[in-house]
């Protein structure tokens, strides 16, 4: 599918709100690729479809993740929202006709991380936290400047803001999300 028509059916689909944040990180990841020398037109079509799924309300996020097999947990049943990014990498699939793995994949971690990941999932995930749109976020503007001078670094401070936030709320953490910290956190202490 080309780029204009995805951007059209993204442009129907999320709020408007959304679709501003979607367009964000969309720019700040090309920025991000034109940095690090990942693909740029690749960057830009994750972080167009990053929040695909977003616009699905709970009950249709459930039945999504019935139609692909995807295994929920007690706090995804409880708040299927959670499940927006995994459901996205099949919508990247299905509903946007896109195969390549590098960008479903961005897609699919772009909320959790994982340990040991690719360029194109980094940048979507960081991305994702730092486009111009976000509300004021603790200490973002050291973790922008950081986005552009280490991309790891900037990868867990991000996550480690992120489980920071989770666990003051008391909030589900998902494991995904731990062990990324934790393998991005070697030589931190």
């Amino acid at each position: 599918m080309e780029y204009s028509e995805i951007d059209r059916k993204l442009q129907k689909i999320l709020t408007p709100k959304r679709y501003t944040h979607t367009k964000g990180v969309e720019y700040t990841a090309a920025c991000l690729a034109m940095k690090y020398g990942a693909d740029i037109e690749k960057a830009r079509i994750a972080g167009l479809l990053h929040d695909n799924a977003k616009c699905l309300d709970s009950e249709e996020m459930l039945k999504k993740a019935k139609k692909y097999g995807v295994r929920i947990n007690d706090a995804e049943k409880a708040n299927p929202d959670l499940l927006h990014a995994i459901i996205g990498a099949y919508r990247v699939k299905d509903k946007f006709e896109i195969n390549d793995n590098e960008i479903i994949k961005a897609v699919m971690y772009h909320t959790t991380g994982h340990p040991n990941m690719s360029l194109m999932e980094k940048i979507i995930y960081i991305a994702d936290y730092i486009e111009p749109n976000r509300k004021p976020i603790p200490e973002i503007e050291e973790i922008r400047k950081e986005s552009f001078t280490d991309i790891d670094k900037a990868l867990w401070h991000i996550l480690n803001n992120t489980l920071d936030y989770l666990k003051h709320k008391n909030v589900y953490i998902e494991e995904e999300s731990l062990l990324a910290y934790k393998y991005y956190s070697k030589g931190k202490n």
